[in-house]
């Protein structure tokens, strides 16, 4: 062989070893993200800081999440429960400069200078928080019992023609039933007797069979369920409430449960409509090209059965569509608001009564700490309406 055909050989091997080094590379990246999404176990850290704090202030290291306008609950330490840790309720920015916000605090402890969490639920452990009574109940799910809370309307409730509207409230993907607990007064107000669901892999429900969650397409199930919970307990009618990716849950279950026709309305907040889409999001945020998010949504569809077509509601709407809430902020980088607008431009096309609230400013299922009272109101005038009696 010549020298020079010797050094083209070369050349191509060293293009191809190159070529599977990034193919090879991109799938891990893919394969990852994938494994990430689907991993229930929780990896909140503490990225704030404390700097001080006064008898009605705390001063923060600035922030994106820092400075959002409105009320915010802030976690330092035992983040799980564990001790040492706390809760505290921050209301306005107070003052801000380049590197510090300073926050008035409403309620809770003095938080210990040191690492601390911005949480978009301010309210612990329970409805009991709320002022509310309420009973830890079990729902028999098809994995098994899952912990609830049954929070009943006020007295004398039917009189008013609600007592047989049942919410069931549904948490997003890393969350808990604790992310009710800001909107339970006010649908209390409305006389709705109240179930606040837990479902498999989120640490208080049975863990499913390969411990993966499966992105609302077998968490459905577990609704189902609670649905038939209250309907065994004298629910005429249901009302959903949903977070994140529990509207991807309870999706689900209008598209595929025979229960769906018992629904009479449906609040979705920062809801998960279109898998795709929110995925890529996601991968623009961890700074990864396209074409792996693209890899990791077929690497995710693979791993665990999930047809993304079916979770794409504008496109796909399910085969039940009651009237229909969609509360959403501009600001959200995890559910691109973008979904919400699509659906509620789609909506008069489909068949589907969708009135939609855009909340500025707000990171991800933050509309109600924006401003509680707009939030309340908007969600209780559109369950009014619709629960009213014809």
């Amino acid at each position: 062989m010549s020298s020079t055909g010797a050094v083209a050989l070369r050349r191509t091997a060293s293009a191809v070893a190159v070529t599977g080094t990034v193919a090879g590379a991109a799938l891990g990246i893919g394969w990852h993200y994938s494994s990430v999404l689907l991993d229930p176990r929780s990896r909140t850290g503490f990225p704030e800081r404390v700097l001080a704090t006064t008898v009605g202030s705390v001063v923060l290291s600035r922030s994106r999440l820092c400075a959002q306008p409105g009320v915010w609950g802030l976690r330092w330490d035992g983040l799980a429960g564990g001790p040492g840790g706390g809760l505290a309720v921050l209301g306005p920015v107070l003052e801000r400069d380049r590197d510090r916000v300073v926050r008035q605090r409403l309620d809770g402890p003095r938080p210990p200078v040191g690492p601390a969490v911005i949480d978009a639920g301010p309210f612990d452990p329970d409805p009991a928080a709320r002022g509310l009574g309420f009973t830890e109940v079990v729902v028999d799910t098809p994995l098994g019992p899952a912990p609830a809370w049954d929070v009943p309307p006020p007295d004398g409730v039917r009189g008013r023609g609600r007592g047989g509207v049942w919410a069931i409230h549904v948490h997003g993907r890393g969350g808990s039933r604790r992310e009710a607990l800001r909107i339970l007064p006010a649908l209390h107000e409305l006389g709705l007797h109240q179930l606040v669901i837990s479902y498999r892999n989120d640490g208080s429900a049975p863990q499913g069979p390969d411990g993966r969650y499966h992105l609302g397409d077998t968490e459905w199930e577990d609704l189902d369920a609670a649905v038939g919970y209250a309907l065994d307990r004298g629910a005429e009618k249901i009302v959903l409430v949903a977070w994140s990716m529990g509207a991807a849950v309870s999706g689900a279950f209008l598209d595929r449960s025979p229960r769906a026709s018992h629904v009479a309305a449906v609040v979705w907040d920062a809801p998960l409509l279109d898998w795709r889409a929110t995925l890529r999001r996601q991968a623009a945020n961890r700074y990864l090209p396209p074409p792996l998010a693209g890899l990791a949504s077929r690497f995710t569809s693979r791993r665990i059965g999930i047809d993304f077509d079916r979770f794409d509601l504008a496109r796909r709407p399910p085969a039940v569509r009651p009237p229909t809430l969609l509360v959403h902020s501009d600001a959200d980088s995890a559910v691109p608001a973008s979904v919400s607008r699509a659906l509620a431009a789609a909506a008069p096309g489909l068949d589907w009564p969708v009135c939609y609230l855009e909340v500025a400013g707000v990171e991800h299922t933050g509309s109600w700490n924006a401003d509680p009272q707009v939030y309340e109101d908007a969600v209780s005038g559109f369950l009014r309406e619709t629960l009213r009696p014809t």
